[in-house]
């Protein structure tokens, strides 16, 4: 991370709200420079966009390196991105509780794009108990060449399956992303975005209207509290 600290630059703070406030909310470069101006804060949107393709990766890693242990059943799923006008493959994992494991892109929906991913996980989480996927047979190909994943159980889910539906709705933030920035530019950028948006999700995850609002708002300023830790450890 050399040459990527904080500390040269003048408004530490200010950068880490502005790019939190990018990754958190559906807003433009030009909202995000009107909301730090209303706090007083003059910066210009060249300067908010120049902070979130810089420290992207950075946060990102300090982000993961707080979250919690997850869960040990896997469900995986692919979408298409368009990345500077060719079409991606964006491949996704969340466990039981919804939670995002990590997110990939790559140019290919094909078993060496799964086994890629595959591996991406297996250095970050244990070995899990269960694997959903959909139909992809790609999945399957991988998994019984793993040497690892293996004797893993797989399980093929259909569209109404439950944890069909967990990683359905963990799509929904990256498409109005996608609408917002009218598509990802460049895949190294579309790949530095997508990680932090995802670990930033998780911070605010769950915030489902069954929850008590005293424990929503717990959980709110946790996830605060982790935010400006990992913002000062970058500092």
């Amino acid at each position: 991370m050399t040459g990527q600290k904080l500390p040269g630059y003048r408004f530490p703070l200010a950068i880490g709200y502005a790019v939190w406030l990018y990754h958190r909310f559906t807003l433009s470069y030009r909202d995000v420079e009107e909301l730090l101006l209303e706090r007083g804060i003059v910066v210009t949107r060249e300067s908010i966009r120049s902070w979130c393709i810089t420290f992207s990766d950075l946060f990102a890693h300090g982000l993961r390196h707080r979250e919690p242990r997850r869960g040990s059943r896997w469900s995986l799923d692919e979408m298409h991105v368009d990345t500077g006008g060719v079409k991606h493959w964006l491949w996704r994992a969340v466990d039981e509780h919804g939670a995002v494991l990590d997110v990939f892109l790559q140019e290919h929906r094909d078993t060496e794009a799964a086994k890629s991913f595959f591996h991406r996980l297996l250095r970050e989480y244990d070995v899990p108990e269960v694997i959903h996927t959909d139909k992809l047979w790609s999945y399957g190909a991988a998994l019984r060449e793993s040497p690892v994943l293996h004797g893993v159980e797989h399980v093929q889910v259909v569209s109404t399956d439950r944890c069909n539906n967990l990683i359905e709705q963990s799509h929904r933030p990256t498409r109005q992303q996608e609408r917002q920035q009218r598509g990802f530019r460049s895949r190294k950028r579309a790949q530095g975005f997508l990680s932090l948006h995802t670990r930033i999700m998780n911070l605010h995850h769950p915030a489902r209207s069954t929850v008590p609002a005293r424990y929503r708002r717990h959980h709110r300023q946790a996830a605060f509290k982790t935010w400006q830790e990992t913002v000062w450890q970058a500092a």
